[in-house]
């Protein structure tokens, strides 16, 4: 990843961690549930409930990003989305984050820059008041980011994946496959004669199919779609991040139901729909009788048939995404 051409080259490993640190936190914001942000050995952080939701993700170079196609903003950007969508899906509202991130000390420095305004943008557009409130550095061969997200409850009960009965309606909020055909895109046509990431054929297709390319580099789920589906009554949700009939899958296991896909539902090709992973658009069921709010949309019913899903009645395939499957331990 070159750095800006405005700004001089300078790796992190020349700069040490306290003038890193000076150069990222001041893009960045505690948010509003913050009573003590970054500084201090920890954060403090509102929990007006009394409870709090918790979740984290990890973000590698090799299996879960390339630096050849995607900016730095764009890395900030999809690791909070991806955590805020885990905790949308508790039906919680997304309240702050912390962040860790290792990296080759020849890195540029602004990479990490690049990295805390995607952070930000991110939490700006996707829930709104939340913000980073600490975390840490540390070396690494490769570049890692791990984010940490909390969530507060706001006094509902938290909406599990094993709440769904037969006759619920499963129905579905944000893209459908799109990050999949993405990254199709930029596997077949942004690398080069060695196989290697391309950026000159990234940053082309980025032209000529934003919406797809964006989906997989820098989605923008559904995230307040969370807490609507927990006021409408969700008996069971959670975040589609590894293909939509995988995680309709653990719904349906989790709840002792089967899914019964509508293909008609599911846009123009319904296989690539239930198979494509990282739209992180947000899963439910809700009783017959409440009609889902928007943006959700009825895809599916649940039925008797424990752990069985179909699409208008025949048995789908539901592998997905594995980070291990095919893994051979070389990053791309």
């Amino acid at each position: 990843m070159e750095p800006p051409a405005h700004e001089p080259s300078t790796a992190i490993g020349d700069l040490g961690e306290s003038a890193v640190l000076a150069r990222i936190l001041p893009r960045l914001a505690p948010g509003d549930a913050a009573h003590l942000g970054a500084g201090d050995d920890a954060a403090v952080v509102a929990a007006p409930d009394g409870r709090f939701v918790v979740t984290t993700d990890l973000m590698v170079h090799g299996p879960d990003f390339r630096l050849a196609w995607s900016t730095p903003s764009d890395l900030g950007w999809k690791a909070a989305a991806t955590n805020l969508t885990d905790v949308a899906a508790m039906g919680a509202r997304p309240t702050a984050l912390v962040v860790a991130i290792a990296a080759p000390p020849s890195l540029d420095v602004g990479v990490l820059e690049g990295i805390a305004d995607g952070l930000r943008e991110g939490l700006t557009a996707l829930a709104p008041g939340a913000g980073v409130v600490g975390g840490d550095l540390s070396a690494s061969s490769v570049l890692m980011i791990s984010v940490t997200a909390f969530g507060d409850l706001e006094g509902r009960a938290p909406v599990l994946r094993s709440g769904a009965r037969p006759g619920d309606v499963i129905a579905h909020a944000g893209g459908r496959g799109d990050a999949a055909r993405g990254l199709a895109l930029l596997f077949a046509r942004a690398r080069d004669e060695r196989g290697e990431p391309d950026a000159a054929a990234a940053a082309a297709l980025r032209t000529e199919h934003p919406r797809l390319v964006a989906a997989q580099l820098a989605p923008t789920p559904p995230v307040s779609a969370g807490v609507v589906a927990a006021e409408a009554g969700a008996t069971a949700m959670l975040d589609v991040s590894d293909g939509l009939a995988r995680d309709a899958r653990r719904i349906a296991e989790a709840s002792g139901i089967g899914i019964d896909f509508r293909s008609a539902a599911l846009g123009p090709d319904p296989l690539t729909a239930l198979a494509g992973a990282e739209d992180h658009g947000l899963l439910a069921a809700f009783p017959a009788d409440v009609p889902p709010p928007h943006p959700f949309e009825v895809i599916g019913v649940a039925t008797a048939e424990a752990g069985v899903l179909t699409l208008d009645g025949a048995p789908v395939d539901t592998a997905g995404w594995d980070p291990y499957a095919g893994w051979d331990g070389v990053g791309g």
